[in-house]
């Protein structure tokens, strides 16, 4: 759901600048669906048809489009990429490694876990499923581990590789955490719904990562304005459209402003409450 808002955040950036869908704008809208061979295949697609720009929502699509485009002339413009150097899409300065750029949508790790500590206060072991293959959650994960014990917590991590390995995992992965706390790992959220009954069925919270996980039921999250995102990502993709910048000069943009999604009837039903100065913050989906 919130890939699905930076896209329609993305279209309407470009609206802004005098761009157009269906106007003086085509847009070729394609869903790779969390499948890695497809979203290359989608790149290649694209590149065969000689497009002007492409965009890729999330960390596989940005890595499959930039690969596709090596050697030619045509722009990747991405968004939502948890770590744009750890994907290799640029320098540690921000700098574009080739052409491409767009904007992070780097996890608000460290408010995330001050929530959890304080809607949990007698947790200690925070359970995290991620995709090995997905160098965003690996960044994520390390981000994690590295700031929990400040907190108090402990990081149990399992690894998949498919939506198959879920169950097994969630079987092994939920009788020794107090909660899960979800990535926007693309493989991980496409299962939401079964992350979410087995955990329910083990009086385990999920605390998801940004607002479309909380509408489809996990109890809150720190989380970014994908809407917002997408439309920076727009307005940046305007400028090396109409010729004002060139992708491969202009250094890659962050979101950092959090906000704090709860859904209370998920929390009502693993006897949750909410503590009053998160309340007066937090927004009800």
């Amino acid at each position: 759901g919130s890939l699905d808002n930076c896209r329609e955040g993305f279209l309407a950036g470009l609206a802004e600048e005098g761009l157009v869908e269906g106007e003086n704008l085509t847009v070729e809208y394609q869903n790779a669906q969390a499948d890695m061979g497809v979203a290359q295949q989608i790149a290649q697609q694209f590149v065969a048809a000689q497009v002007d720009m492409m965009c890729a929502i999330a960390t596989p699509m940005a890595q499959a489009c930039y690969n596709a485009a090596d050697g030619t002339e045509i722009p990747t413009i991405f968004t939502a990429v948890t770590d744009p150097v750890a994907a290799m899409l640029a320098n540690e300065d921000g700098t574009p490694v080739g052409n491409a750029t767009g904007t992070s949508d780097k996890l608000p790790v460290e408010v995330q876990l001050q929530a959890i500590r304080a809607m949990m206060p007698e947790a200690t072991k925070i359970g995290i499923l991620y995709t090995t293959s997905e160098i965003n959650s690996v960044s994520a994960i390390e981000e994690y581990k590295a700031i929990a014990p400040e907190y108090g917590f402990e990081i149990v991590e399992s690894g998949i590789s498919t939506t198959a390995d879920l169950p097994l995992a969630l079987d092994a992965l939920l009788p020794k955490v107090d909660c899960l706390s979800n990535l926007t790992d693309n493989t991980v959220v496409s299962a939401l719904a079964l992350v979410l009954d087995k955990a329910n069925a083990a009086g385990k919270p999920v605390f998801g990562s940004e607002i479309e996980q909380v509408v489809n039921g996990c109890v809150a999250s720190e989380g970014l304005d994908y809407i917002e995102l997408g439309r920076i990502t727009g307005v940046m993709a305007a400028k090396v459209l109409k010729g004002e910048a060139k992708a491969s000069e202009m250094p890659y943009e962050i979101i950092t402003e959090a906000s704090l999604y709860v859904n209370t009837p998920a929390m009502q039903a693993l006897n949750m409450t909410l503590p009053e100065d998160l309340a007066a913050e937090a927004i009800e989906v």
